[in-house]
């Protein structure tokens, strides 16, 4: 594996480029994954206005949207890290809501929130069409080796050390939960793209076999 020091002007660029370049009669169902210390969030919503500069509908989903109700969620406690890993992400509803709809044949209406996790009750959300070629930009954590269908992943990685650098101190419970995906689903082999961000102004694309990966790497 190799780094390939690119800053984030350029990655967004190089990112659209590879989403872009699906088929355009096709939707794209886009993971931007990473731990919050990422801030996953922040490099979609920067993906939002070249994608569409290029021609792509682009409509943003966040998987904390998508949490199980407390009920579920909480049921072994606030602060279990293995039920932070395996039990918070409503994987059923997001696949139901956001990835099927958009696969070949699919209705292309999605469900942008299900559930509001600061109030523990649903959305009152109305489905949204997104047009034959858009694009779906699904931002959050732990996201990859749940049986999702993206088309393109993308994950944002930081070193042990700076991950725990990163994370507030009332979240440091989640960080055997990090671990654990580290090692179980090995997110740097998984994603199509890993950008490296232990230092966010100097970024680093990790280029492995022949993975799919920006244009210019």
């Amino acid at each position: 594996m190799r780094a390939r020091p690119i800053s984030r002007d350029v990655l967004i660029e190089e990112l659209a480029e590879l989403i872009s370049a699906r088929p355009g009669e096709e939707w794209v169902r886009v993971a931007v994954d990473g731990a919050p210390a990422t801030r996953p969030q922040t490099l979609a919503d920067d993906l939002v206005a070249p994608l569409r500069s290029r021609g792509r509908p682009v409509l943003r989903v966040s998987a904390g949207d998508f949490l199980r109700p407390a009920s579920l969620r909480l049921e072994h406690g606030r602060t279990d890290p293995d039920a932070f890993y395996e039990d918070w992400l409503d994987v059923k509803g997001l696949r139901r809501e956001v990835l099927e709809p958009l696969e070949a044949g699919g209705s292309g209406r999605v469900l942008r929130a299900l559930w509001d996790s600061r109030v523990d009750r649903a959305y009152r959300e109305p489905y949204q069409e997104l047009p034959q070629g858009g694009v779906v930009l699904v931002d959050g954590t732990l996201l990859l080796g749940r049986g999702l269908a993206f088309d393109v992943s993308v994950h944002v990685w930081l070193s042990a050390g700076a991950l725990e650098r990163g994370t507030p101190e009332e979240e440091r419970w989640r960080l055997p939960a990090y671990e654990r995906y580290e090692h179980e689903v090995r997110p740097q082999q998984a994603a199509d793209v890993v950008v490296r961000a232990d230092h966010p102004d100097r970024l680093a694309v990790l280029v492995l076999g022949d993975r799919a990966r920006p244009s210019g790497s």
